[in-house]
């Protein structure tokens, strides 16, 4: 009986699942934080990679090859 005593304080002194659950909820925020950002500023995120990716394209047609 005592073994079992010894056991069951064992286990409720045990921390190790706490680090495991504090880790998954600071991930879970980082991923809805990411997820909010790209919500509130996905439109112009986009306009911004289409205006860089005009722009190389026309930097891209100005270069010329030497032979």
């Amino acid at each position: 009986m005592i073994k079992l005593i010894a056991k069951v304080q064992a286990y409720l002194a045990c921390k190790e699942g706490a680090t495991a659950i504090e880790y998954g909820l600071i991930a879970g925020g980082i991923s809805l934080a990411i997820v909010t950002a790209v919500f509130l500023f996905g439109d112009s995120l986009s306009s911004v990679f289409d205006k860089m990716s005009s722009a190389m394209s026309a930097a891209a047609s100005n270069v010329t090859v030497p032979t």
